[in-house]
């Protein structure tokens, strides 16, 4: 079974790991488990308040196929916690890491956006929030999720097309993936109005 393993923080966006969590298991059959930084209550930024029995070092037990950084404003604050080493580790592992919104942030602190495309909600929020951010020349203003090397990105903005990256990564099935995405996309193609009949 395909296992992703999922990073919450206090503050984590509610709509950005939903699918993920919502379909990968139910329809997918997928393994999807959380992780926080310490044991315990964690509340969205909706007020959502969830408790997440797993920790951070409990990840490479599980060994995942894709870990997920969710984002939240805390990757913004000082209160961020430190998972540069993690992330490098197990992406040296071949575990696909992804970041999403603020979760960006955590790959670029980690030195996984120098090298490879990628996007967040804009350049300036990973120089401002990155110090060792080195990856502007690979930057893309993208309004979709990018994949390369192992590495998935994506702005707050396009949690469809990160969990379908996602999806992509922990090797789902190519018309399940295509499926996934047109039924999600399919709310925003412009509606085509039956003609009146007189």
């Amino acid at each position: 079974m395909t296992k992703i393993a999922v990073i919450l923080t206090q503050g984590f966006a509610d709509w950005e790991y939903a699918l993920i969590a919502g379909t990968g298991g139910p329809f997918f059959g997928m393994q999807v488990e959380f992780f926080t930084p310490q044991a315990g209550e964690v509340k969205s930024q909706g007020g959502l308040a969830a408790i997440v029995s797993r920790r951070l070092d409990e990840i490479r037990a599980f060994e995942p196929s894709v870990i997920v950084v969710v984002g939240g404003t805390i990757w913004e604050s000082e209160q961020a916690p430190d998972i540069a080493d993690l992330l490098r580790a197990h992406h040296e592992r071949g575990v696909a890491i992804a970041g999403v919104c603020g979760g960006t942030v955590a790959l670029a602190r980690a030195g996984l956006l120098n090298e490879v495309n990628h996007t967040s909600n804009n350049a300036e929020f990973l120089l401002q929030n990155a110090q060792n951010y080195r990856g502007t020349a690979h930057y893309h203003p993208s309004a979709s999720a990018i994949s390369d090397r192992g590495v998935i990105s994506a702005p707050g903005t396009a949690p469809v097309s990160f969990t379908a990256a996602v999806f992509e990564a922990a090797g789902l099935a190519t018309d399940a993936l295509q499926q996934f995405k047109a039924m999600l996309g399919a709310e925003h193609l412009e509606p085509v109005m039956a003609e009146a009949t007189s």
